[in-house]
């Protein structure tokens, strides 16, 4: 199989495996649970607590300030229900943008229906990107929280966060950012882009799936969103899981010293842009979206021009290549090209749209098989309509 789809998952690396092999067997009492006072509940606790100041030390942050998760839609719930919940008091505007993962939208949008806040979603342009002016001209005295995601899931968007979150700092706003795609894959330090609250999912970075985290700047306060016992400190109960949180510490080691080295991104990028060319030369009309200057260099998102996304996905999922047309969390629904809508790409366009993601197992070989395959099934889709 050639996987194309490392911005839906990506496979469990190997020094994640080995570091998490002894939690999992619960080798020299590894199984205790973390909050017990006995030797193997400190055995534990200290590993986390360990994994805790990895990341902190790694995000240019204070240990208190990791709070563990079970992923990065948990994070993003947490942050945008906590945040806007503990801070109502001060107003209740909210803000995010149109292009945002559903983990923002549909959370937002709860907080609208349901509990009586205000939003305003912000649109991008053609390029997929938001203008900071009309950020700028959204906010409002009683606007509490904005979330703007790093990047996106679907085109690789990169949007300007530091000159975002500094734009609400100036006027008191929280600022949350989904660095679910970035991180480790471009330097994702918290206090360098400015942000107050940053939710991270292992899976994306060869970790474990199932684990993530959330860094909250120091001093904000925030409300739990689940109810329980007094785990990450009283913002996020129920027991660890030791084993993905050492997983996912072991693989982001992995990944920032790539993101240090540049050489895989480079790599990357140079393998999307093969892939490009190729699809140019078999299919003249497709279209590419998004500035590739200003997207994550795994990702490549392209429209092809009288054919249906999804049968085309299927098609190459038989020949053996595995792509997706969006967000993996949004399988059968119209709603998975909200994000090229947004964009101004009307909806059948975007409804033949295809997202290709590469990641560290692709290879030279993997593009060359996947236009190949396009290629055939391409003239198979146009001889049969």
């Amino acid at each position: 199989m050639i996987y194309l789809d490392y911005n839906a998952t990506t496979p469990l690396c190997q020094e994640a495996f080995e570091a998490m092999l002894p939690w999992l067997k619960g080798d020299n009492g590894g199984y205790g649970n973390p909050s017990s006072i006995h030797y193997a509940g400190r055995q534990v606790r200290a590993a986390i607590d360990a994994s805790r100041d990895h990341w902190a030390h790694w995000l240019g942050a204070k240990s208190h300030e990791i709070i563990f998760t079970g992923g990065g839609t948990e994070s993003d719930n947490l942050a945008l229900l906590g945040l806007a919940r503990r801070h109502r008091a001060r107003g209740n505007h909210l803000i995010t943008v149109a292009t945002e993962h559903h983990a923002v939208l549909h959370a937002m949008e709860f907080l609208r229906d349901h509990e009586g806040f205000e939003l305003t979603l912000l649109p991008v342009n053609h390029e997929g990107v938001v203008d900071p002016r009309m950020l700028e001209e959204a906010l409002r005295p009683e606007t509490i929280l904005v979330s703007i995601m790093e990047a996106n899931n679907e085109t690789g968007v990169i949007q300007p966060i530091p000159e975002l979150a500094a734009m609400c700092r100036t006027h008191g706003v929280l600022f949350h950012s989904d660095a679910v795609q970035t991180f480790g894959k471009r330097r994702c330090m918290p206090y360098e882009l400015g942000v107050d609250a940053l939710s991270i999912a292992a899976h994306k970075f060869y970790g474990p799936k199932g684990v993530g985290l959330l860094w909250l700047r120091s001093g904000v306060s925030i409300h739990a969103i689940h109810h329980g016992g007094f785990q990450e400190n009283e913002r996020r109960p129920g027991t660890e899981d030791v084993a993905s949180i050492i997983g996912m510490t072991a693989a982001a080691k992995v990944a920032l010293a790539e993101v240090e080295s540049k050489c895989e991104a480079q790599r990357q990028q140079s393998l999307r842009e093969m892939l490009w060319k190729g699809i140019q030369m078999i299919y003249p009309t497709a279209v590419r979206h998004g500035d590739p200057q200003h997207t994550l260099s795994n990702t490549l998102n392209i429209h092809f021009p009288l054919t249906d996304g999804e049968t085309l996905i299927i098609a190459l999922d038989l020949e053996g290549v595995a792509v997706s047309s969006g967000s993996a969390c949004m399988v059968g629904s119209i709603q998975s090209f909200h994000v090229l809508q947004a964009m101004g790409v009307p909806p059948q366009e975007a409804q033949a749209a295809v997202r290709f993601s590469l990641g560290r197992q692709t290879t030279e070989a993997d593009i060359n098989g996947t236009v190949t395959a396009l290629e055939k099934v391409l003239k198979k889709q146009h001889s049969t309509t």
